[in-house]
């Protein structure tokens, strides 16, 4: 209990600043006394988290599904020529601007969520990718052949042994993954998406350094608290997997 008491809390952190950010008025107020509106209040900032928030889970549910089944593709014996190439197109998603793919994007999807979605999904596929390769490829032979000298189908040696042994590495690259995309989805705001960035556009526009904190300090919190929950998902998932590793 003690290991989910962190996310709990900066959740709890996340969530009161959202609904009670003119509280910190005064602060805002003494920081930038020129500006009579300190506090950004275009959208509840509560709404501005909760779509946030929305657009990371799905690029990360698509990115994870598609970069984990690319890895598991690769590492296949009729896919072990294709690992360069499944490689080079997740290279290629991580290398390539997220605001170049906004660009891109915008003509033949239009204004709103879906461009930065698919920006957050080509920019999340590489660590997730990678983490998986490593984690599938890292395990021993003898465990796989183990396995199937007790009779278990591929699939079963797939789902019951691989995945669950490399499941902590495969977690370690969705971390990284939706981490960077929760500072990466800020951009959005800049298309017509609402997200927690549209507070510090709004705030480099108007030159209101108040605006650009409140998104900045929601941001990071959202990060915190994503960063410490993946952190007790890893450690619960170890102590699941540490007695059958010593029955084993």
């Amino acid at each position: 209990m003690r290991i989910w008491l962190p996310p709990l809390l900066l959740a709890l952190l996340l969530c009161g600043l959202s609904v009670g950010m003119d509280t910190l008025q005064p602060l805002f107020q003494w920081l930038q006394p020129d500006k009579q509106g300190v506090i950004y209040e275009r959208e509840s900032f509560l709404f501005l988290l909760q779509n946030h928030l929305s657009l990371v889970a799905v690029s990360a549910a698509v990115g994870t599904c598609v970069a984990v089944a690319g890895g598991i593709f690769a590492t296949r014996p009729m896919g072990r020529d294709f690992l360069p190439l499944v490689n080079q197109v997740a290279s290629i998603g991580q290398t390539f601007p997220p605001v170049a793919v906004l660009a891109l994007a915008v003509p033949a999807l239009g204004f709103g969520e879906a461009p930065i979605v698919v920006a957050l999904i080509l920019y999340g596929l590489l660590p997730i990718l990678r983490n998986t390769l490593a984690g599938l490829e890292g395990l021993d032979p003898a465990v796989r052949e183990a396995a199937r000298g007790m009779g278990m189908s591929p699939m079963q040696v797939l789902l019951q042994v691989e995945l669950p042994l490399a499941g902590r590495v495969i977690l370690a690259g969705i971390r990284t993954s939706v981490t960077i995309n929760i500072a990466t989805a800020a951009i959005g705001s800049t298309i017509g998406a609402r997200t927690l960035g549209d507070p510090v556009i709004a705030g480099l526009v108007n030159g209101n350094t108040s605006y650009v904190l409140q998104g900045a300090i929601l941001i990071g919190l959202l990060a915190l608290t994503t960063d410490s929950l993946f952190e007790a998902i890893q450690r619960s998932w170890d102590r699941r997997l540490s007695p059958s590793v010593t029955t084993s």
